[in-house]
């Protein structure tokens, strides 16, 4: 008998043990994984959970772990930026407008939790910024010219090794000296400084300033007039990506980044269509060849869904704002829907958009500047 009671305690013993260690398995394994606005609220679960999502290390180990886009930031005009939250719940940010900046801000670019921005006033300063946690740096005035609306991309990939965030912004902008011709300015935040690359592309092809993407080391943009323009980051070189992207078409459809790859979303009648680059090289590819430069990854019926019932004639057509991750931003109408790729899942997340509202894909990350 004696020996069955101490049995019983020995195994309720073990399990209360095994129910306290959980919670510390949940601590140092799973927090990081969760978006910033969750991690905010679990700090007040108790002191050794605010101790470790407060930590540095945690910050760092976040910014690597969490890479799904949650949400966009969206501004119209000279208007201050909004967040909108693809999940109110787990994701947001504490200052949408941005006003812990010094002045008031256009939003040139994103990427994996760092905004850049352009200030108003005087010499129109870029700012990069974490706007989870408020921290901003003001960059060095650029060497070039880059326009009143610059052609930039912002490049931010976390590592393990890297425990300050390093980060790199590139502007194209026409070159000076030649009609036709586009030059290349670099910021690297491990210099501190801006450089201007030896690389000039000739053609005559206007850039649309907005619609730069970075995929493993590679700059695209789209071109007004057909063709995407391509740097090379690491090498340093460009050149007019042409394939067969025009059958896809380029009028309502945006670049974007999924799996380290180029994609290309855009709506052809009802259906919302995302191509994924699959041959970078088709320019050296010889006459007639079969090979494709783009393979068809998603096709969405949105003659199924309830949104587009909404739209009607004489409106602006569905067209695709942001791309990215498992996410597709578009608009129809006024409202902004969000679709999900891996659920298939779609809902309105904003109403009123305005017709030339910008959008820009968000990770609510802790990463620190």
């Amino acid at each position: 008998m004696d020996q069955g009671r101490r049995g019983s305690q020995f195994f309720k013993n073990k399990n209360s043990k095994m129910y306290l260690d959980l919670k510390d398995v949940v601590r140092e394994n799973a927090l990081q994984f969760l978006p910033a606005k969750s991690l905010f609220r679990f700090r007040k679960v108790c002191k050794d959970w605010k101790l470790q999502i407060s930590s540095p290390f945690f910050a760092h180990s976040q910014s690597i772990n969490f890479r799904d886009v949650v949400g966009c930031f969206c501004q119209s005009g000279s208007n201050p930026p909004t967040f909108v939250s693809i999940d109110p719940e787990t994701c947001g940010v504490p200052d949408p407008s941005l006003s812990f900046l010094p002045e008031p801000v256009d939003i040139r670019a994103s990427s994996n939790g760092l905004l850049c921005c352009q200030g108003y006033t005087g010499c129109n300063a870029y700012y990069i910024c974490n706007p989870v946690t408020k921290q901003w740096k003001r960059l060095p005035k650029p060497t070039a010219a880059h326009g009143t609306d610059p052609a930039l991309v912002l490049i931010f990939e976390p590592s393990l090794l890297n425990f300050v965030a390093e980060y790199k912004l590139v502007c194209a902008f026409p070159c000076a000296d030649f009609d036709e011709g586009y030059e290349f300015e670099i910021y690297d935040s491990k210099e501190g400084s801006w450089r201007i690359s030896g690389e000039i592309y000739f053609g005559n092809k206007k850039l649309l300033p907005r619609s730069g993407v970075h995929a493993n080391g590679i700059i695209y943009w789209q071109s007004a007039d057909g063709g995407i323009f391509v740097f090379d980051l690491p090498m340093e070189r460009s050149q007019l990506l042409y394939g067969d992207y025009e059958c896809y078409g380029h009028r309502w459809g945006t670049l974007g980044e999924m799996d380290g790859k180029l994609c290309l979303a855009n709506r052809h009648h009802t259906t919302l269509t995302v191509s994924v680059l699959s041959n970078s090289h088709q320019n050296t590819m010889r006459m007639n060849s079969n090979v494709k430069t783009w393979e068809s990854k998603h096709h969405i019926n949105l003659s199924s869904l309830e949104l587009f019932k909404e739209e009607k004639p004489g409106h602006k057509p569905s067209c695709v704002l942001f791309a990215g991750g498992n996410v597709l931003l578009f608009q129809a109408e006024k409202k902004l829907f969000s679709y999900d790729l891996k659920t298939n899942q779609s809902k309105c997340v904003l109403n009123g958009v305005d017709r030339d509202m910008r959008v820009f894909g968000y990770v609510n990350s802790l990463v620190e500047i």
